[in-house]
């Protein structure tokens, strides 16, 4: 846990009573709409279609991201605004801006958007990252492949989560065929990084630029979708100073106001005396609520949803002090049928989204454990 804070002033702060407006309206928007609701403040959801915030909120417009007029009245209906998914078009930012406040802000969504420009600024930063290669074709890729070798993955640079849009280059791939598979769309290259643990670290930085971290959380994927968050991380004290460090590297180089989520791979060396050595590669960013956080809502004095509320409102971020040990584990897909049995169990925090399809694959919900420091 890693906290720092800085005097912030209430005549620039977002009164409660106000309507924070969140674009998206999926788990994480209904999740930020409910520690809206909690601290006072009303939320109003744009997006495209009905979703599991609708549910929570206190208006909601169903309209195109490419609607302006749309845009503009939502904004001119709200005191900030603020989003619950990367992919926002940086057209329909710039034209809410011109209104109302986005937080995080617009060099956030530019930086994280595009795989390739995100991988150039961390290392700009001297934060390593995975090897890559631009592929802005066939022969790209080959190029590529030549310099970063098999097996690799290719990457569209946009519009990639959960595994989507992207494939592993084998030994014996063809790599046209690959390419095409992708959309030939351009695409980043990167090189396989021989990881022990995958872990993230989620922060908030706020208007003021105070910075808070819960502990590092280790990450448990199943088909490249995650399946278990651990917190604290089992690593040890160094990576962890490390991990946080990046994550408010990243966080002030970006002028950040929000949640954020940094996921990086540990990898083990080994020395000449075989002892083995950690090192921490960043995989990708995330600016805003993150999986990974989810266990915040039960297992830490202030959520990540809370917390983003807080900071995008100009007000003093909370602890982020764990309460035990925790363990939060996904329900994709028919896992959600065990709702009856999770509820019957002692200390089991169920969280279920509102979802009525139950798709393979589909976030349905979470359950967080909570059990004593040992």
């Amino acid at each position: 846990m890693v906290q720092t804070s800085q005097i912030s002033s209430p005549d620039q702060a977002i009164k409660p009573g106000a309507t924070i407006g969140i674009l998206g309206g999926g788990q994480l928007g209904r999740m930020l709409a409910l520690a809206a609701s909690r601290l006072g403040l009303r939320v109003h959801v744009f997006a495209p279609e009905s979703g599991p915030a609708f549910d929570v909120c206190t208006r909601h417009t169903i309209a195109a991201y490419e609607d302006e007029a749309a845009l503009t009245a939502f904004a001119q209906a709200v005191d900030v605004v603020t989003y619950e998914f990367e992919n926002v078009p940086a057209r329909t930012a710039s034209v809410l801006n011109a209104t109302r406040v986005v937080r995080p802000g617009a060099d956030a969504l530019a930086k994280t958007q595009d795989r390739l420009v995100e991988k150039t600024f961390l290392n700009n930063l001297g934060i390593p990252t995975a090897p890559f290669h631009q592929v802005d074709d066939a022969g790209g890729l080959a190029r590529g492949v030549a310099q970063l070798g098999r097996p690799s993955i290719l990457k569209t640079r946009r519009f990639g989560y959960d595994g989507k849009g992207q494939a592993l280059v084998r030994e014996g791939s063809d790599l046209a065929v690959i390419y095409r598979s992708l959309g030939a769309k351009p695409c980043i290259l990167e090189g396989v990084v021989p990881f022990v643990k995958e872990v993230s670290v989620i922060a908030a930085r706020g208007i003021n630029g105070a910075f808070a971290a819960w502990d590092v959380c280790e990450n448990t994927h199943d088909h490249h979708i995650l399946s278990v968050t651990r917190a604290p991380a089992a690593i040890s004290e160094q990576s962890a100073v490390e991990a946080m460090e990046m994550a408010k590297t990243i966080a002030d180089a970006l002028d950040y106001v929000g949640v954020i989520a940094v996921e990086m791979f540990l990898v083990e060396d080994k020395k000449a005396d075989g002892a083995k050595v950690e090192r921490l590669v960043v995989n990708e960013i995330a600016p805003r609520v993150h999986n990974s956080g989810h266990w915040t809502i039960d297992g830490a004095v202030t959520s990540q949803f809370e917390q983003h509320i807080r900071a995008i409102c100009g007000w003093p971020l909370g602890s982020t002090r764990r309460h035990g040990r925790i363990e939060m584990t996904n329900l994709i897909g028919a896992d959600v049928h065990q709702w009856h049995d999770l509820l019957g169990e002692p200390g089991a925090c169920l969280h279920l989204y509102g979802k009525h399809d139950a798709r393979p694959g589909r976030k349905m919900g979470h359950v967080t454990r909570v059990f004593p420091e040992t």
